[in-house]
C-alpha cells in the first residue's frame, strides 16, 4: 500500500504534529478565490482536508454545504471536537479514501492534498476529480511549483501538472500564486480546471 493512501502513517503523522505542510490558517489565495464567490450554496468538496482552516473559513463566510474528506480518523475526531458547532450548520466530515469517495461536486478545493499523494498515483488523482465535478462544477487550488527532496510533500512542476491535468479536464488557469505567505513565495501556483466539453 502507498503511504498516502495508508491510515495508519497519517494518522502517525497527526499525533506526533509532523505536519511541516500546515499553514496553521486558511490559504491566502484560497482566501482570494472564496471571497469573490457568490453562491453560498455550492456544494464543496476539500479531499484530504487535513486541519480544515479552508472548512472552517467557508463556514464562516456562510456556504452552506462543506464536506472534508480525510483517512486520518485522528484528524477527523480532532476536527469534530473543534468544529462541532459547524457539523449542522453546513459541514460534513468523513473519515474516507478520497478514492472511495462517489458524489458530485460544484467546487472541489485543492490545497496540499495533491502534494501529498505518490507522484504514481497522481493519474488516478486527475480520473477521479473527473468523476466527482458536476459539469460545470470547478476544481481549484494550490500547487507546489517546486521539487522536493523524498516526500511527502512530493513537488513538481506547471508543465509537467498542465501536460497531467490535460488528460481529463480543461485547465482554465495555472499560474504563479501572487499572494502566497513569504516563505512560499515563489513556489506555488494556482489552479482552475473544469470538465472537459463534449
Amino acid at each position: 500500500m502507498k503511504i498516502s493512501t495508508d491510515q495508519h502513517f497519517w494518522d502517525t503523522r497527526y499525533q506526533q504534529q509532523q505536519t511541516g505542510w500546515d499553514l496553521g490558517e486558511v490559504s491566502p489565495p484560497l482566501k482570494a478565490y472564496f471571497d469573490q464567490l457568490e453562491d453560498k450554496s455550492l456544494k464543496i468538496l476539500i479531499p484530504g482536508g487535513g486541519n480544515s482552516y479552508e472548512a472552517e473559513y467557508l463556514i464562516q463566510q456562510g456556504f452552506t454545504d462543506v464536506t472534508v474528506v480525510d483517512i486520518s480518523a485522528v484528524v477527523i475526531e480532532r476536527l469534530r471536537q473543534q468544529y462541532a458547532d459547524y457539523l449542522n450548520k453546513g459541514l460534513r466530515l468523513l473519515c474516507q479514501d478520497f478514492f472511495a469517495h462517489h458524489e458530485l461536486y460544484d467546487l472541489i478545493v485543492e490545497q496540499t492534498f495533491f502534494c501529498a499523494l505518490d507522484p504514481s498515483l497522481r493519474p488516478d488523482y486527475i480520473r477521479h476529480m473527473q468523476k466527482l465535478l458536476k459539469e460545470e462544477g470547478k476544481l481549484v487550488g494550490v500547487l507546489f511549483d517546486r521539487e522536493f527532496v523524498g516526500g511527502p510533500p512530493f513537488g513538481g512542476s506547471r508543465a509537467a501538472y498542465r501536460a497531467l491535468f490535460e488528460t481529463e479536464l480543461e485547465v482554465l488557469t495555472l499560474e504563479p500564486c501572487y499572494n502566497s505567505i513569504a516563505p512560499r513565495a515563489g513556489s506555488e501556483a494556482f489552479i482552475i480546471a473544469t470538465k472537459k466539453q463534449a
